[in-house]
């Protein structure tokens, strides 16, 4: 797989795969990237400038989806 462009031009050559997603004024970018250590979904959060971030590991990612499920069936529910 080519090396993906980075931010500010930089080649951010362990990132496998970026989503993008867009509510409101903020916006959420999806990231699965590898090191040396393993895989990681990097998921940030930028409204305005101001950004957070968490990182999943992938190996929990059928946890961490599963507990956003339930979240979800609980919020469509009420």
């Amino acid at each position: 797989m080519a090396p993906i462009q980075g931010k500010e031009g930089m080649v951010d050559s362990d990132l496998l795969h970026t989503e993008k997603i867009l509510a409101d004024r903020k916006t959420f970018f999806l990231d699965l990237k590898e090191n040396s250590r393993g895989m990681v979904v990097k998921i940030t959060e930028d409204v305005s400038g101001n950004r957070d971030t968490i990182m999943v590991p992938a190996e929990i990612l059928g946890d961490f989806i599963a507990a956003l499920t339930d979240i979800k069936a609980t919020a469509d529910s009420r």
